[in-house]
């Protein structure tokens, strides 16, 4: 009790000493936590973000936001956690704290899961290259919330493989930034007064694991929201690969990449990637996932279609589901436990990833078994995967306000 006392006490005189005189070099925390001043987002930043960075986003958007009202610090935070999936080995992950610069301390906190990546660092602890972090930012920290966000294993400043979609892993990585987070906010003074979840594509999933591991460990969560959220990975990549849409995105076939070799190194499945593609496919795939390439390169070297990259054993081991990798991605659900947390689930007509079906299962499962209040909302006929998101942010910030009232 001593040491932490020790620890918050130093780190408040830290936190407090570089938000008068900013170093960009990150500072260490004795508990192992260290955090890095990145900047400050100005109202007139922000602004910028709710506009013409929107309309580049998404051109066909018609959504608009209100501007902002206050300017936002932001801090680069990097921690110790662990990957569950191989005995708890030690490990390091990252992410980002964004602060309202405003009087009051007692504020709500915005946990947001961000999407699918084709690169390292387009994630939320380097908000210049994510765009959906930004808008996260400008939205909700622009008002008044505290915006929290974790970046995957594999991504940000871990040196770990990618760990797309691969549940425990996702699951630690976020319930260590939420402790981080705490731990700081408390130091500086800082009274959460409400605690959401937001998550979008990937995202979206990861909220909706996030969550059932928050309610496990008996963390309140006050509403969570989930755009686009493939919440069922199993049924989602037996569709992207047995029942193919004119409307499925091309990035589909780097979804497949990063899945397959990720669950290869988080669940010891040695050969699994070997197996699944077929030989000429094989390197773009690894180099995908490794980030030795990005999407533009790896577009070039693959076929359009996700079934047209795998072995034919591979396509049909998806049939009965009985081979390692199948039941290993049955459990990886996002939605089959009784909640009781108020949720939002977000959908559109034209989303390119993640068909309406697939999105409202955890609204359906709920409401079927008697679980917490959750609502499946449509975004429109004409809402893609983008759109959808646009649509959830603008939506749950009304959402949430009801809650703070």
């Amino acid at each position: 009790m001593k040491y932490m006392c020790i620890t918050l006490a130093l780190l408040l005189s830290l936190f407090q000493a570089h938000a008068q005189a900013p170093d960009l070099k990150p500072i260490a925390i004795p508990s192992g936590l260290s955090y890095q001043f990145l900047g400050t987002y100005t109202v007139e930043r922000l602004n910028k973000i709710l506009t013409s960075e929107l309309q580049e986003f998404a051109p066909s958007n018609t959504i608009t936001f209100p501007a902002a009202k206050n300017a936002v610090d932001l801090y680069r935070v990097s921690y110790p956690s662990v990957v569950p999936e191989q005995l708890n080995r030690p490990t390091r992950a990252s992410g980002l704290i964004a602060v309202p610069k405003v009087a009051n301390k007692n504020l709500p906190v915005v946990m947001y899961q961000h999407g699918t990546v084709f690169t390292k660092t387009a994630v939320p602890s380097f908000p210049e290259e994510s765009y959906e972090t930004r808008l996260m930012i400008a939205r909700f920290a622009g008002d008044g919330y505290i915006v929290v966000a974790a970046d995957y294993f594999g991504k940000g400043l871990s040196e770990e493989p990618d760990s797309y979609l691969v549940k425990a892993s996702t699951q630690q990585a976020c319930t260590d930034m939420y402790h981080t987070a705490k731990v700081i906010l408390d130091a500086v003074g800082y009274k959460p007064s409400q605690f959401f979840l937001s998550g979008w594509s990937q995202g979206g999933w990861a909220t909706l694991v996030f969550l059932n591991h928050l309610e496990n460990l008996g963390v309140k969560v006050t509403a969570a929201a989930a755009a686009s959220a493939p919440a069922d990975i199993y049924t989602i990549m037996n569709r992207w690969i047995n029942n193919y849409q004119p409307v499925d995105a091309v990035f589909l076939t780097g979804c497949a990449a990063l899945q397959i070799n990720a669950h290869e190194f988080y669940y010891n499945q040695p050969g699994l990637s070997t197996g699944a593609f077929k030989p000429e496919y094989l390197q773009a795939a690894r180099d995908l996932h490794a980030n030795k390439i990005g999407w533009p390169e790896y577009s070039k070297l693959v076929p359009f279609k996700i079934r047209d990259m795998l072995t034919e054993s591979f396509v049909k081991s998806s049939i009965g589901g009985e081979t390692p990798y199948w039941q290993k991605l049955q459990q990886t659900h996002g939605y089959r436990w009784r909640s009781v947390t108020p949720l939002r689930c977000y959908h559109g007509g034209q989303d390119e990833v993640t068909p309406s079906y697939i999105a409202e299962l955890p609204a359906g499962f709920q409401t079927f078994i008697g679980g917490g209040p959750t609502q499946a909302l449509y975004a429109g006929q004409t809402a893609d995967h983008r759109g959808v998101f646009i649509y959830g942010v603008q939506d749950q910030k009304g959402w949430f306000e009801s809650f703070v009232k």
